[in-house]
């Protein structure tokens, strides 16, 4: 099973570029995939690491739902030394995507986390990039809450048609 086909099952739609893994869970699985920045259509993509574990959705997706966004936006207005590290995460994330557009692209993609440059929009976003192994102070706030992703089974396993949803797979508690 190729990684590209695991992604498509995870997020549960087609790929619009080839998957490149940063990141797997304890059972080899994908968590984290690195996008280009100028999809295959020619799109620009300003989202650099793209979360594909569906464990790791459903617990950031939680934290969004009960206002995660909002209390990091509040945690950059109130704290200047936290929205100076964020000022620099998103610095550093568009230095790292822009050098891998292509040359002579157009349009290109903006922004920073998410396509941002300023204020947190997306924790799964900011998640994904801290562990892809950068430096986020927003997934490092969010990641104890996300993690361990520490399933018993696979998401996703191979069958005689090809890879499919594991029926026996559970959230863990």
């Amino acid at each position: 099973m190729t990684d590209d086909q695991v992604v498509v099952i995870q997020i549960g739609r087609p790929l619009r570029a080839a998957a490149d893994v940063v990141a797997r869970c304890p059972l080899g699985l994908p968590v984290v995939t690195r996008v280009p920045p100028i999809l295959e259509d020619g799109t620009p993509m300003p989202t650099r690491y793209w979360l594909s574990c569906p464990l790791a959705q459903r617990r950031v997706g939680r934290l969004e739902s009960s206002g995660g966004v909002k209390a990091m936006d509040r945690k950059i207005r109130s704290d200047p030394v936290f929205a100076a590290e964020m000022r620099n995460a998103h610095e550093r994330y568009a230095t790292e995507r822009d050098a891998a557009v292509p040359e002579g692209a157009s349009p290109v993609p903006r922004g920073g986390v998410a396509g941002i440059e300023r204020g947190s929009k997306c924790l799964h976003a900011h998640y994904a990039d801290t562990a892809a192994g950068n430096v986020n102070p927003i997934g490092s706030l969010v990641q104890p809450w996300i993690e361990p992703l520490d399933c018993t089974s696979p998401c996703i396993v191979d069958s005689p048609d090809g890879p499919v949803h594991n029926r026996q797979w559970v959230e863990p508690k």
